[in-house]
């Protein structure tokens, strides 16, 4: 059964790398959740995506005068202040509120959403039973030497998540070698086909799974890997039609901001 694994939570119906995002997906009946983990100016770790708030949180309203709004020369205590939430109410990014897919109420419930720490992100998983995927994200040159896998690792002892519930992934694969090292029994998966100008590269299929861009591969490249005895997961899948023929093509499990979507396929597969 090929799993159901929601993008930054069910980032569709609800603003995207929040708790509530997340409590979406597992409602949709996804397997797990994938989310995004940086690191602030004061070393805390938080779920984010970009390198600037600006694109989901009203950080300009909030700090007119910054100098610089990239997210590492904000402290955590500032970036709890924004509003993560209302973005997605303004704007329905997938248009899931203008197709009535969000509720009045879950409307009026985003705003005022705040950034999750990490730390709340492992707590929420395991209280819920369920798994996460973190994708660790690359640092900028200010923070080249911060230690963020023995964080992650740290961090996830002392809330004591067990470790067949996470998953570490990221693009930057050395830091994979590295859990692989430290905590064998932690599943690490490693990315592949970002940034988009740069060769699809398996690395000598160094790592048993693979999260491969789906824009960049074909059903040739899929079964090719399987053959080696690798498991592949695709991201970021939204539509029904790449949704079946990626799972008749052999994938492990598909990364979707629609999880709801994905759920009924693999409930209905004939169809």
């Amino acid at each position: 059964m090929v799993l159901n694994i929601a993008h930054r939570g069910a980032r569709s119906i609800a603003p995207e790398n929040t708790l509530i995002a997340a409590r979406k997906g597992l409602e949709a009946g996804a397997d797990l959740w994938e989310t995004d983990v940086s690191v602030t100016g004061d070393g805390a770790l938080i779920l984010f995506h970009d390198r600037s708030p600006d694109r989901t949180t009203d950080v300009r309203a909030r700090f007119p005068g910054r100098a610089s709004r990239k997210l590492w020369t904000f402290t955590l205590a500032e970036l709890r202040t924004l509003d993560a939430g209302s973005f997605f109410v303004e704007s329905d990014p997938f248009g899931q509120i203008a197709a009535g897919a969000v509720s009045a109420a879950d409307q009026v419930a985003f705003r005022g959403e705040k950034i999750p720490t990490l730390e709340e992100a492992l707590i929420f998983t395991r209280a819920a039973n369920w798994r996460i995927n973190l994708e660790l994200k690359t640092l900028p040159a200010a923070l080249k030497d911060f230690p963020i896998v023995d964080r992650v690792l740290a961090l996830a002892d002392a809330v004591h998540m067990p470790p067949e519930h996470l998953i570490l992934s990221s693009t930057h694969h050395p830091w994979l070698r590295e859990v692989q090292e430290k905590r064998p029994e932690i599943e690490v998966q490693a990315l592949i086909g970002v940034p988009v100008m740069k060769p699809m590269d398996w690395g000598g299929y160094e790592f048993p799974i693979y999260n491969a861009n789906s824009a960049r591969i074909d059903e040739d490249q899929i079964r090719a890997a399987i053959a080696r005895g690798r498991t592949v997961n695709l991201f970021t899948v939204n539509a029904e039609a790449e949704m079946r023929r990626f799972i008749r093509a052999g994938v492990s499990g598909i990364i979707t901001d629609f999880p709801q979507r994905l759920a009924r396929i693999i409930a209905s597969p004939g169809e």
